[in-house]
Order: structure tokens, then sequence, then C-alpha cells
């Protein structure tokens, strides 16, 4: 056990602590508690007490009740990029960092948005510091336990096993079929007026039943699970109108229905919440509930379509809409990890000063992050989505990447990321 001494207890560094250390630690603002306990202690405070304890000199963030802009100069500490320098055994507070981070108080404050209104990744810390490739916080604990280990002989701060969960998010079910007469009539078209001869042909192979949907690899993928051991959750888009981003299959479709329900009774599935939805609490609400309807349950999981969210308001709303595991961690621009670390955490409501219920899981790869905004090649994705698992093994965190139905096909322009993808999961499971 751990026993970390502080001043007073804020709700700041109670989170932070519970959510760097959960059982391992417990925190004190007893003086004599803190002296004549035995075992591993963490000095808390702006003062060295002992010589037989661990300091690390608060910076202020854990103490204050408001959000304001912070003057944040990067510094290197064994390698890594670290910052609210203090005085101490270590030169930051890493625990005013660490909240820093996962609680995305940045995103709190005014920012240029990214051309579909979202906080751009440029405005980040870990972007324009160079570290939003590494899960920085992990990293820091590691560097943290071995001074603790060297200082004291019984610090053991339990090791999170790795977890590899691969999700997937289903925006359009099938490219033509059960898409109706008029929207295939309209495709039909578009396709014409743009000479795509191949997609007139395609849509037309497919919709007089002479090749199946190119959409259509789920039973590909269910063969792959079975054979990787791996088990995956899947997010759909039920959006009842179609506009803007949304261009899902009608909610109202049974052939969407008994997709759903076949997914539903493998593996686990959530509700991926419209771009509409985020203009609407209403729809939000009628998008979940149209899911738990054909589920015949309660949903709890959900991922932000196009990765469109706004702190806090966003996760407030999944909160009233009894949500309890958000996985939308993570960026729609850039691949990386947006709260700099790998492990699934409570999100922390900073308007309100409080802890929530609401777990989230961050994701560090997404494909069309990769092949749309880092314009990678299937080739070049291949070698970032390794690195990435990777460094998330060596953490011991819970490593999550996004795909969509349509980069798994086999057509042209998508078979190498198909054949990477499935390449990927038989190398590393």
């Amino acid at each position: 056990m751990l026993l970390l001494y502080a001043l007073n207890i804020t709700s700041r560094l109670a989170y932070i602590v519970n959510t760097l250390f959960d059982k391992d630690a417990v925190l004190t603002t007893d003086l004599n508690e803190f002296l004549s306990f035995t075992g591993a202690r963490i000095n808390y405070t702006p003062q060295r007490i002992t010589a037989n304890e661990l300091w690390i000199c608060p910076y202020g963030l854990l103490d204050e009740k408001n959000i304001h802009h912070q003057q944040i100069v990067c510094f290197e500490w064994n390698g890594l990029k670290a910052f609210f320098r203090t005085g101490g055994d270590i030169p930051f507070d890493i625990l005013s960092a660490s909240f820093y981070l996962i609680s995305r108080y940045e995103e709190y404050l005014p920012y240029v948005t990214d051309e579909y209104g979202r906080y751009a990744h440029t405005n980040s810390l870990a972007f324009k510091e160079n570290f939003l490739h590494l899960p920085l916080i992990n990293l820091w604990l590691k560097e943290l336990e071995k001074l603790l280990s060297n200082r004291f002989s019984s610090a053991i701060i339990s090791q999170s096993s790795f977890a590899f969960i691969p999700t997937y998010d289903i925006d359009i079910a099938y490219s033509y079929q059960h898409k109706g007469l008029v929207r295939n009539v309209l495709g039909f078209c578009k396709d014409i007026v743009t000479l795509n001869i191949n997609k007139v042909k395609e849509r037309i192979a497919v919709l007089s039943n002479k090749r199946p949907d190119p959409y259509d690899v789920y039973s590909e993928l269910n063969e792959l699970h079975e054979e990787t051991h791996i088990t995956p959750l899947y997010f759909f888009l039920l959006a009842e109108k179609t506009k803007l981003y949304d261009r899902n299959i009608d909610p109202g479709n049974e052939a969407m229905h008994a997709l759903i329900k076949q997914h539903a009774a493998l593996y686990k599935v959530g509700i991926h919440p419209s771009w509409q939805s985020g203009d609407d609490e209403q729809l939000l609400k009628e998008e979940i509930d149209s899911l738990g309807k054909i589920l015949e349950t309660g949903i709890t999981i959900s991922r932000q379509h196009y990765i469109r969210m706004r702190f806090p308001e966003t996760y407030q709303k999944l909160i009233a809409n009894d949500i309890r595991e958000d996985f939308s961690m993570g960026y729609g621009s850039i691949n990386g990890f947006r709260a700099s670390i790998c492990n699934a955490f409570l999100w922390y409501d900073l308007k309100n000063e409080q802890s929530s219920n609401l777990l989230i899981h961050p994701f560090c790869f997404m494909d069309a992050n990769a092949c749309f905004e880092q314009k990678l090649t299937a080739e070049q994705a291949s070698h970032e989505l390794q690195q990435y698992f990777d460094i998330v093994k060596s953490a011991g965190g819970e490593m999550i990447t996004i795909f969509h139905n349509n980069f798994l096909t086999q057509q042209k322009q998508w078979i190498k990321w198909s054949e990477m993808y499935a390449a990927f999961l038989r190398k590393n499971l």
C-alpha cells in the first residue's frame, strides 16, 4: 500500500490519486499517521517532512476550483516531456500534470475548432509538444514506480493487464442494399453524371443479386474474430433522417434490425450517436431508445459519430441517458492518445468539480484518420498500428482500435486495408 499525505484532500486530488493508483494508495491529512507509517509514502505538500519519503511538491492546480488559462512550459524528465515544474524528488507535479491531461482541462478553455466544429487536435499540448503518440501518463507512472521501489522495498503498485478491444463503427451498413428505391436511383444518377462506370456496374450487380453488397463483410469479420480469439464491440448509427454526415440505413428497416440482433447475440453492441444528435438531446434519447427497442434491453455503451463531442455537455447528456461507458476519447482527425493515457478511467466533470460514474475508454487508432487525415497508405498505417499496439501492451493498457465495415471490403481501393487488418490480428493475437 502507498500512503499519500496532503494538507487538504480536494475532489481533484482524490480523483487523480484514485485514477492513477486505484486501491493501492490511501490519502491522509493526518501528519502523525504519515510519520508513523512504515510503508511507501508520498509527501504531497510544499515542504519536505522527512528523509524517508518521496516528496512531490504541489503546483496548485488540484487546490483550485475554477478553470483558467495555465502557463505551461515543457521540459525533459527521464527522456519524457513534463510540465508544471516544482521542487521535490520529482521535478514536476505529476499529479497536477496528469489531472490536466486526463480531465481534458484545455478543452474547457476557448479554442479554435476544426472544419467540423470540433476541438482541433492542433490546439492540444500533446500535439504541440510532440507526445500525442505516447500514453505519457502511463510512462510517467512507470518512472514513478521505479523511484518508489528504489526507496521503499514494500512499494508495490498493481499492474493493469493488457487488453485488446477491436471496435467497429457501422455508419453505413450496406452500400446499395436496403437503401430504398429513391436513394439508389439518386446514387445511380450521380454515378452516371460523374462517369463512375465501375460503381454503376457494381450497383446493378448487387441489386440484381449477382454479387453480394461490398459493405456486407460481417461474416468474414466473425470468422476472423473466431480465428484470433477476440471479442469486438459494434456501434450502430441509427439516425432517423439522412442529413449531413449521417448517411446510414433507415433504422426502421427489418434488415437493419436483423443485422443488429445478429451482432448482439455474439458481441456487445452500442449506440453511435448521430451528428445531428449533437445539436438535439431529444434525438440522442430517441436513437438510444431505438436501439434499446430493437434489442429489448437497456443501452449502456456509446461512441460519438465523427467523434463529435464537447466538454462537458456531451458526457453530461450521455450520463442523463444512462450511458455508462463511452469509447469516444480520441481524435477524429489524427491518431494518438487524446487524454495521454491508455487505460479506462472515470470522467471528471470540471464544470461541477466532481467525478462521475461514466467510464471512458480511450482509443488510439482509427482507419479513417490514418487514411483520410494522415494520408497514410495501408502499409504505412500497418506500421503505425503496430507501434501503438506495442506501446500499449508494454504499458499494460487497453488497445482500442476503430475500423469501419466500408474499409474492410474486397473493393479494389480498400482490399489492401482489409488485408492489412487481418494480417495485424493474425500476427499479434
